[in-house]
């Protein structure tokens, strides 16, 4: 049960003739009351010889017996919709509904005679629409303070009665939805979605670990929107508003949206509290030591922001003013959707536009720092879009089966706080995330599993005993089955690069939970990849075997794997595979 309230001056004429009406599409049928005030209104959808203005004179009449002293506000329009999923409600049962509304809100409590007059107009299966004046029958006005509170909390009441759909309650922290003409408007020219969605993702995007103000702003200016800035006296910009290069209203103007009119958070004074308080590293570049050098910097972005990810999993876990850290995670899911390769974009995108309800709500750490995430978002942005092979692609699925685990933290600390909407955010991003990364871990555990299958017997089996110690409820019984094979390829690599297989599997389980990982295997695999050093993708490394050239071969390691180069007597081909990547 979804309520909408929106209020308005004047009369009610023009509100009544637009219900009764055939709508702006044609996609009003059998438009009706289902009641009123009195329960004896004119109803000009059923009775011939009633009309609007008869309907809308007596809604009026109390407003006009004020004259000069009717307030500014007139009129209050709610629109009540079930959800798609619910049942077919009947006229009893939207007149009930109707009556529960204006009675929750103060527009006609129960046996008060001289309360506002208001009918319930149905012109859909679907939904209603209220229709009140604000001016009781004694000529007071009505108090309708926190009605949209109030509202919301008897829709929650109505769904329970009447075994609908239960929604999740809000907090008054989300950003505004589009009007019905704005998506309207939409449709006529084509447009996917409203310039005021567009507008939202284009900013949270621009303030994505930009440093400064300026950069702020210049970053509105490269990705195509017209900037308007609002100054003071003293030439200090005192707000913004942006605008759709080619959106003008009726006098060929551009619609214009200042920040804060597109999400709470976006206003100027909110950025520079963000910008002023975890201002990141100017560079943005992640520190590289011999290991990581070699590979790209998207590639090093994405692992550097996949520790730091880790972090704000702990965090989440264990702090109760983590609020800004969901800020940051926020910000880091925007820069990763910015410079996904094709086949995540979608998905990341998604993920990143649903996890922005779970970035605002009553709870705020201001001076939390978030300088770590922020620098991590902007080292991603910095570097510029990643390829979605080699390395670059197996450091995307190493970030996002991290972002998956930060996304379910997010959700639990929102649940423990009563933030049902940002919860079911949290959650819903976490699906996409898990989306994306099937998609770009795909190439990467393939490749593994088949090491790991292709793994010497012997040391297979002492890879899978050392799985199975650590893990005793995750693993198959000894060469039965390829559920381990990937983590048996890691270990053993790990191995040979000098590292203790048994005290780094441990070690990457102790960094924190596993209960919410959809395949604990993987979760290990990126743990040990990154906490070894190990390339992300396995098949552009010296641990790929080498194809047989006829030549005299080195001898080789434990893990099959030579540890030397052949004896050449002329310049080596180049491999292909270990070429750096085109850009």
């Amino acid at each position: 049960m979804i309520p909408k309230i929106r209020t308005g001056a004047g009369g009610t004429y023009g509100l009544i003739r637009y219900l009764f009406g055939p709508g702006k599409r044609d996609e009003h049928t059998d438009q009706h009351l289902v009641a009123s005030w009195n329960g004896y209104a004119p109803d000009p959808g059923r009775n011939p010889h009633h009309t609007v203005a008869q309907l809308a004179g007596q809604l009026d009449q109390p407003v006009k017996g004020l004259g000069d002293r009717a307030p500014a506000t007139t009129i209050w329009h709610c629109s009540v919709r079930a959800d798609p999923g619910d049942r077919l409600l009947d006229d009893a049962d939207w007149a009930a509904i109707a009556r529960r509304i204006v009675q929750a809100v103060g527009v006609a409590p129960v046996g008060d005679t001289a309360a506002c007059r208001w009918v319930a107009v149905r012109h859909a299966e679907d939904h209603i629409h209220i229709a009140a004046t604000l001016v009781r029958q004694d000529g007071r006005r009505a108090g309708l303070a926190f009605d949209k509170r109030k509202v919301q909390a008897e829709a929650r009441r109505i769904e329970k009665d009447y075994g609908l759909r239960q929604l999740n309650p809000g907090d008054g922290t989300a950003a505004k939805a589009p009007t019905s003409q704005e998506r309207f408007k939409a449709e006529r020219h084509g447009r996917a979605e409203t310039p005021r969605e567009t507008l939202r993702e284009a900013v949270r995007q621009a303030v994505a670990g930009a440093a400064s103000e300026a950069e702020f702003f210049a970053r509105l200016r490269e990705k195509g929107l017209r900037v308007k800035l609002t100054q003071g006296s003293s030439g200090d910009v005192l707000g913004y508003a942006v605008a759709l290069p080619g959106d003008r209203n009726g006098s060929n103007e551009p619609v214009w949206f200042a920040g804060s009119t597109l999400a709470p958070d976006l206003s100027l004074p909110r950025i520079q509290r963000r910008l002023d308080s975890a201002t990141p590293d100017t560079t943005g570049l992640p520190e590289t030591g011999a290991a990581e050098s070699k590979w790209s910097l998207p590639a090093r972005g994405r692992r550097t922001a996949t520790g730091i990810a880790e972090r704000a999993a702990i965090s989440l876990d264990s702090d109760d003013e983590a609020a800004a850290q969901l800020v940051g995670v926020g910000e880091l899911l925007d820069a990763l959707a910015q410079t996904s390769p094709a086949a995540t974009r979608a998905e990341l995108g998604a993920a990143a536009r649903t996890f922005e309800r779970a970035t605002r709500s009553h709870l705020r750490a201001e001076h939390a720092d978030t300088r770590a995430l922020r620098s991590a978002a902007r080292g991603i942005i910095q570097a510029g879009g990643a390829l979605g092979r080699g390395e670059d692609g197996g450091t995307t699925a190493m970030l996002l089966s991290t972002l998956v685990l930060v996304t379910i933290a997010a959700a639990r600390w929102h649940s423990a706080r009563g933030h049902a909407q940002q919860a079911a955010a949290s959650h819903q991003a976490a699906e996409h995330l898990r989306a994306a990364y099937r998609q770009a871990a795909a190439t990467s555990m393939r490749t593994l599993r088949a090491q790991g299958h292709a793994l010497p017997e012997p040391e297979r089996r002492r890879h899978e005993a050392t799985i199975r110690a650590a893990l005793p409820d995750n693993t198959t019984h000894a060469g039965t089955g390829t559920k381990t094979d990937a983590l048996a390829a890691t270990l053993a690599q790990a191995e040979q690069a000098g590292h203790d297989p048994r005290a780094l599997l441990q070690q990457a389980i102790d960094m924190r939970e596993l209960d919410t990982a959809e395949d604990v295997n993987d979760v290990l695999v990126w743990r040990l990849r990154r906490l070894a050093h190990l390339p992300a993708h396995p098949g552009d490394t010296a641990h790929r075997p080498q194809a047989d050239t006829g030549r005299t071969k080195p001898a080789a390691s434990r893990t099959g794997v030579r540890t030397t180069p052949p004896t050449r007597t002329r310049p080596a081909t180049a491999d292909p595979h270990n070429r750096p990547p085109r850009r």
